[in-house]
């Protein structure tokens, strides 16, 4: 598999928003690769960036998701300039596919929905970026 540093920042992008669109149809991967004639190792390469999606595998894939194409490249920045994402909007959705695209993303979101707006979310919120922080700072 290629090394992350070696991926695309599109083909990362369009990987994750593949996975993104999968779960949220509550696919899995075998089940996304059974609809293309694939192996699941095949749509993990994709949805990791490893490899490349061709203009007609993303079409099958963009078919099978019942999804437009474009939808994969929603919050990739201008192609023309190259320039990362800087309006807030951009950045909030980039931000929102990484994270429900992340392993346990979805569920985790699904759950917090479930909790009642107030301090147990505060809590929970402050407690994530807490842990956050020290595993950031013992990495380091």
């Amino acid at each position: 598999m290629k090394p992350i540093a070696d991926r695309h920042p599109v083909d990362v992008h369009v990987g994750q928003a593949v996975r993104w669109r999968r779960k949220l149809r509550g696919l899995s991967q075998e089940a996304l690769a059974r609809r293309l004639g694939l192996t699941f190792q095949q749509v993990q390469k994709y949805e990791t960036g490893a490899n490349r999606i061709s203009a007609s595998a993303l079409h099958a894939i963009a078919r099978a998701l019942e999804v437009p194409v474009a939808a994969f490249f929603e919050g990739l920045p201008d192609a023309a300039d190259s320039a990362p994402a800087t309006g807030e909007a951009e950045a909030g959705a980039s931000l929102t596919a990484r994270m429900l695209g992340a392993p346990g993303g979805l569920a985790l979101a699904e759950a917090w929905l479930d909790l009642p707006p107030g301090p147990l979310r505060h809590r929970l919120a402050a407690l994530v970026q807490t842990t956050a922080a020290a595993l950031r700072g013992a990495a380091a």
